[in-house]
């Protein structure tokens, strides 16, 4: 079959219509701020507008409630997935402007975006409306999935979907995710995918602090300011941090690029006492090309666990947060996409992006550039020139790089890894952008706005082209099948590693509503 040229061009024709709701859209997510698993207002505005285009949509999919899986048919045809991301990092709490300051009425230590996934999920959005304007205008069979992801920044909710069959019976995925480092900027990812990532909290608990010691026979209460008590919860959570900080070098020794990093969850709960906490949380996080490799870090982690929770005095609980699998490379869905973003063309900024990049220079002490963006955020580059490239710094032997859990997807269907141009300032030798300045860069529409656009269309065209060219979907499922030994449960697939249910019940930052009204869970000091 040829592509449908009709069908093409209502796609870019329903972007370009739309720019600015796409526009407003971002800026609404970008705003909302929120962090994993605790993304309420941003989910349900993506169900509402879903249900507004006419999708059938289950709120809450997998038991996460700021999950959900939407779909759209016409009839008979290949069934086409793709997602929303809208999760941000704590800490981050940026305002959409040109100097350093979070936003009106909040904390700094508030969430923010830093990728962003506000782009990466109304850019995703944009291209399947417009997909779907395209099948409703030229009567096109297909049907169109669309997912909401909270929480990837701890690799939360695809483990979870793939395991309880969500993303089942799909013809293909299109993941689509804003450049956030060199050379992927405006291409899509070719053999070298992401790898695996494993996380989980591991829990320590002093149930009985009193009986660590025999009390004294004059203590008039086993509790008495006198008697000896555990060193409880709070103590084995820093061992278990210092255990896991030394033995880190041990854990991989010179390994093909990996990364451990921890967040404490929980820690102490009284104000003034001497009594030793009941409850400490920390979560372990880690990226590895190898899911073996992520099997051991865990082991020493459980080791870690054991020895700080017996000095103590404590037991200790591992709860997993996700385990998700390394990715697997499709040439055909990688060469499609790519011809649709250099025919959609990457990002162009415009006067008042230009002006807001010389207007942030200048804020850090730096002369203003004529052109103050990276040439790479305007230029795309061939998926196979961006994989010999970044494929230098690799051992010869390792198959994968960085951590997302895009590559969920990966083993149901043929996916493409597509990544555009975002905002990045240039830099004089030896300078570094503080991280505010990229986060705020997300924000301003006049920036982030020509990525969304990009995506939109990008995705647009692959999505027709995946749904009327049934040569180019059947090239992505030969080589699917070709690269699993035989498909889904083939001698090379890899089944869903997901054992656990949602971790939606630990104390993820959040926002709150006080008397003072709504805030991050750390309030903002007085002005």
């Amino acid at each position: 079959m040829a592509r449908h040229e009709g069908a093409r061009r209502a796609a870019l024709d329903w972007v370009a219509a739309h720019e600015n709701e796409l526009s407003q859209w971002t800026s609404k997510i970008w705003h909302f701020g929120e962090t994993a698993w605790r993304e309420y207002k941003s989910a349900a505005w993506y169900v509402d507008r879903l249900r507004a285009e006419g999708f059938t949509v289950e709120a809450g999919s997998g038991g996460m409630p700021t999950a959900f899986a939407a779909s759209f048919t016409t009839g008979a045809g290949p069934v086409i997935g793709g997602y929303a991301e809208y999760d941000g990092v704590p800490g981050n709490c940026q305002a959409a402007d040109t100097r350093k300051r979070p936003r009106d009425g909040m904390s700094p230590q508030a969430g923010g975006h830093t990728d962003p996934h506000s782009a990466l999920g109304i850019g995703s959005l944009g291209g399947f409306l417009a997909a779907k304007a395209a099948m409703q205008a030229h009567g096109i069979g297909g049907t169109l999935k669309f997912f909401g992801e909270p929480a990837e920044k701890v690799r939360g909710s695809k483990p979870i979907h793939a395991a309880r069959g969500y993303y089942d019976n799909t013809d293909a995925f299109i993941s689509f995710h804003p450049a956030y480092m060199l050379p992927l900027s405006n291409t899509a990812r070719w053999d070298t995918h992401c790898g695996a990532s494993f996380a989980a909290i591991y829990s320590f608990h002093c149930d009985e602090p009193e009986n660590w010691l025999a009390a004294p026979g004059d203590s008039p209460i086993p509790q008495a300011h006198s008697a000896a008590r555990a060193p409880g919860a709070n103590d084995a959570l820093v061992a278990m941090y210092t255990l896991s900080k030394m033995t880190k070098e041990s854990m991989l020794p010179f390994s093909m690029g990996w990364s451990l990093s921890e967040a404490i969850l929980t820690m102490g709960q009284a104000t003034a006492d001497n009594l030793p906490a009941g409850l400490a949380q920390i979560q372990y996080l880690c990226r590895v090309p190898e899911i073996a490799m992520a099997e051991q870090i865990f082991r020493v982690l459980d080791r870690n666990a054991e020895a700080a929770a017996r000095a103590a005095h404590c037991r200790w609980e591992r709860h997993w947060v996700c385990k998700s699998r390394p990715g697997l490379a499709n040439h055909a869905m990688a060469a499609l996409t790519w011809g649709n973003l250099v025919e959609a063309g990457p990002p162009r900024y415009g006067d008042a992006a230009v002006a807001t990049g010389r207007t942030i220079q200048a804020e850090l002490g730096l002369e203003p550039m004529e052109a103050p963006f990276l040439e790479a955020c305007e230029t795309a580059i061939d998926p196979r020139e961006a994989e010999a490239i970044l494929r230098r710094n690799l051992p010869p032997a390792q198959r994968n790089s960085t951590s997302d859990d895009y590559t969920e997807m990966c083993w149901h269907a043929p996916t493409v890894r597509l990544y555009v141009g975002r905002p990045m300032l240039k830099a004089p030798p030896g300078f570094r952008y503080p991280d505010w300045a990229m986060n705020a860069l997300g924000g301003i529409p006049a920036t982030i706005d020509p990525t969304v656009s990009c995506a939109s269309r990008t995705i647009g065209l692959t999505v027709v082209d995946l749904l009327t060219d049934g040569q180019s979907l059947a090239a992505a499922k030969r080589e699917f099948a070709e690269r699993t030994g035989g498909g889904i449960g083939g001698a090379d697939w890899i089944a869903p590693l997901c054992d656990h249910d949602p971790p939606i019940h630990f104390r993820w930052p959040e926002y709150v509503t006080t008397v003072r009204g709504e805030e991050w869970w750390i309030p903002a000091a007085p002005a």
